[in-house]
């Protein structure tokens, strides 16, 4: 709460003795300095679900928000975590398909250039572009929460490639 605040709620006599330098002023003033944390913190409210704006701390927390919690033990850095949670809504919405597994390993590993072959039913297999290729334990664990349930999966590097 802020002085001027802090002095309206005063009745009229203690407000005219609360001047600076007087032993109530000083009063208020430690006052106002004790809120200041909590209405720096009110002030920012907004931030705390905010993915590119909450505290590095925070993302992981945001993270099992919008059930990517699988993710919590892998060593994403902080920027593709913040991704992955701004992008989440939409790659709830296309889980289990083509489009969503391709999209999630790009986001993930911070590379683009994945791709999904079908060569029998019920099994697919993952192209990894070369530059993706020291994530492989990512890239499996991002498969296997992903892909859809009764299917079984390769991981493969891409052959040509940068």
């Amino acid at each position: 709460m802020r002085r001027p605040a802090i002095d309206r709620l005063l009745p009229t006599t203690y407000q005219q003795a609360a001047g600076p330098g007087t032993v109530l002023g000083g009063l208020l003033d430690a006052m106002e300095r004790l809120h200041a944390p909590d209405e720096d913190l009110l002030d920012r409210v907004e931030d705390i679900a905010a993915p590119y704006r909450a505290p590095d701390q925070l993302v992981p927390y945001l993270a099992r928000w919008v059930v990517l919690d699988h993710l919590s033990s892998a060593r994403i850095p902080v920027g593709r975590l913040r991704d992955l949670v701004a992008n989440g809504a939409d790659l709830a919405r296309w889980r289990g398909t083509r489009r969503g597994l391709v999209r999630f390993l790009e986001i993930a590993t911070g590379v683009p250039g994945f791709s999904i072959e079908e060569p029998r039913p019920f099994a697919f297999v993952v192209r990894v572009p070369e530059a993706a290729a020291d994530q492989g334990d990512l890239i499996r664990r991002i498969v296997e929460a992903e892909k859809p349930a009764a299917t079984t999966y390769e991981v493969a590097l891409s052959q040509g490639t940068t």
